[in-house]
């Protein structure tokens, strides 16, 4: 069977510096500006994921949660309570906060640009 590795996560915005400024104040993303077909385009690093950003001004907006299609996706971290400190510090907005699953899974949803929604796991408690 094939080998399948994950490459990236493209989210189109109408303001792609700012999305990008945002990934980076708040997960510390590292990334470079450019431009693609003459609109602007930010490529990050979040976690070891390609986090790709550009314009799509002219596209619908994203459905409010739940609907179907990608919904959210989550980062995995350590001492999620330390980090829900930290961004909660930066302003950042959460949608559920720190709370511990039947399995011991600790998880916390924010809410990123554009109201994409991003989980936030913390494994080291699941049994």
């Amino acid at each position: 069977m094939a080998k399948f590795t994950w490459d990236h996560v493209h989210i189109k915005t109408s303001d792609p510096e700012k999305m990008g400024q945002w990934f980076e104040t708040m997960f510390g993303a590292e990334g470079t500006r450019s431009t693609f077909q003459g609109k602007p385009r930010v490529d990050l690093k979040v976690g070891g994921m390609n986090v790709f950003i550009t314009d799509g001004k002219e596209h619908k907006p994203a459905p409010g949660i739940p609907h179907r299609g990608l919904e959210h996706f989550g980062i995995q971290v350590s001492d999620i309570d330390a980090v829900a400190a930290e961004l909660k510090a930066k302003g950042c907005e959460f949608t559920r906060e720190p709370t511990t699953t039947p399995s011991g899974l600790r998880i916390c949803f924010i809410r990123g640009p554009e109201g994409i929604s991003i989980e936030l796991l913390d494994r080291s408690h699941a049994g």
